[in-house]
């Protein structure tokens, strides 16, 4: 590594369990069409890229994509072939009609993305996760694991509660991929001192932290990693660097040529630019390579002032929501391939953030608690307005373990609580009711799960039978071990 240091990009990729609940406007569309627009096209990008990239994938986004080669995957191509195809082509025709022959065209080409999704899937059988651990085994991607449902660890209850997130979403991961290196996405960069002792008792080597609410934005201990006491490495994201990319209103997906995720068709198609006129998606990809261009060359010089204050490298870290690259930023994996070329036209080292922590010095630091969410803090998780689902959650967990230290018997009462439980513990909801983004969706998700929970633990108070589960593939290496320790 130069003098001046790394980055290493970090993409994030998550969906809560919504595999068969609900279809749209909320449900496993949701799933449909990230697979579309962002895993799908992602694989192709990094396994052509051949560039170094630390991958998350949350083990409950693993848990769905493991279905694909069955039923869910029958449906998945149905909604690629059939319903995307219907909506787009109703859409164009209702543009032609009222005169508006751009934006007809627009969702004529648009509509081909969702053709090639399909194919891609058909020629992958389905298979992503293996695909995925392909790039993990062969190419220069480093694979993360998760919390097991993306709970927010500092809103457990329990430190039972907590191992079980760990230990399971640790447990998945390595039977998946044929073993754990030590990487862990902490849900929401949520972090309390001492968790760094739970984590490293599952093996985690390596998590990232946001410290701006402590050091400021543009801090020079950004770029630093923190050994903690317990020996796992707590990498910060720089969060100016972060801003460069998602900000609504100042990132890079803001420009005015860039297509507008908000304005809407009738089936919520998007043939509009930012700036309101028809999208035209040749220009949007040539401002996406200036706009890579543009971010490498400022984390050459957010390096290269680190390296100049500190007189030693620093280890810039990027984190994104893998979502962020194609869904929501349309053009968003065409400015991340653009990225890899500028990184290597420019000599800025891409590394992934094991190869990271190898190369730069660690330092010994106090970590305050802190998340990447609205004010570095937990108020979307932990305020007035989501103190049901929270308590909800957390009166669950406590059941649970008192439970499970009454008697396991019947193990599969205590099996099906268990995951209940961890899918009441998603941070998900509570986003989506903080952010007003689905309705009653997450609301009746969590009752339907707490209503589950409660029978299941009937069932283990009087041995009686245990319920038929609505969670098919949620949690399938779930280790219980951490509710039966005494």
């Amino acid at each position: 590594m130069s003098h001046r240091g790394a980055l290493a990009l970090v993409l994030h990729s998550h969906m809560p369990y919504v595999e068969g609940f609900g279809t749209w406007p909320f449900g496993e569309e949701w799933l449909w069409e990230a697979v579309a627009t962002v895993y799908l096209p992602l694989l192709s990008l990094l396994e052509e890229a051949e560039a170094p990239v630390t991958l998350g994938l949350t083990p409950v986004l693993c848990d769905q994509l493991e279905t694909l080669p069955g039923d869910a995957g029958d449906r998945l191509a149905d909604f690629l072939g059939e319903t995307r195809r219907a909506v787009h082509e109703e859409d164009r025709k209702g543009l032609v009609q009222g005169g508006r022959h751009e934006l007809a065209a627009e969702l004529r080409r648009a509509g081909g993305d969702y053709e090639r999704a399909l194919e891609d899937l058909g020629m992958r059988g389905g298979r992503l996760l293996e695909a995925f651990a392909r790039l993990g085994a062969d190419g220069p991607i480093e694979l993360w694991s998760s919390a097991a449902t993306h709970a927010v660890l500092p809103m457990l209850a329990t430190g039972a509660g907590t191992a079980l997130q760990i230990a399971t979403g640790t447990a998945a991961h390595e039977r998946r991929f044929g073993g754990f290196a030590g990487g862990f996405w902490l849900p929401e960069c949520a972090y309390e001192p001492g968790l760094e002792r739970d984590l490293a008792d599952r093996g985690v080597r390596a998590f990232c932290v946001d410290q701006t609410g402590v050091h400021g934005e543009g801090a020079a201990e950004a770029l630093e990693p923190v050994m903690t006491p317990a020996g796992a490495a707590a990498v910060p994201i720089d969060w100016l660097t972060v801003e460069l990319v998602w900000n609504a209103t100042t990132g890079y997906p803001a420009d005015p040529g860039y297509r507008d995720y908000h304005r809407r068709t009738l089936h919520d198609l998007r043939p509009w630019s930012n700036a309101g006129d028809p999208y035209r998606p040749a220009q949007a990809r040539a401002l996406a390579r200036g706009h890579a261009r543009d971010f490498v060359h400022r984390c050459i010089e957010r390096l290269d002032r680190h390296a100049m204050e500190r007189d030693r490298p620093g280890l810039l870290c990027c984190a994104l929501d893998t979502e962020l690259l194609g869904h929501w930023w349309y053009e968003g994996q065409v400015w991340l391939r653009e990225v890899f070329e500028a990184a290597r036209s420019l000599e800025l080292e891409l590394v992934t953030v094991s190869e990271g922590l190898e190369r730069v010095p660690l330092v010994e630091r106090e970590l305050a608690p802190s998340t990447w969410g609205t004010g570095k803090d937990l108020r979307t998780w932990d305020s007035p307005r989501v103190a049901e689902l929270a308590f909800a959650a957390r009166a669950a967990e406590l059941r649970t373990v008192a439970g499970a230290a009454r008697g396991a018997e019947p193990a599969a009462a205590l099996m099906r609580a268990a995951r209940e439980l961890l899918a009441m513990q998603a941070g998900d909801w509570a986003f989506q009711v903080t952010r007003d983004l689905a309705g009653d969706y997450p609301l009746e998700r969590v009752a339907a799960h707490a209503a589950a929970h409660d029978a299941a633990l009937g069932a283990l108070a009087d041995s009686g039978p245990v319920p038929e589960p609505a969670l098919r593939n949620l949690a399938p290496y779930l280790e219980l071990a951490p509710l039966l320790a005494p």
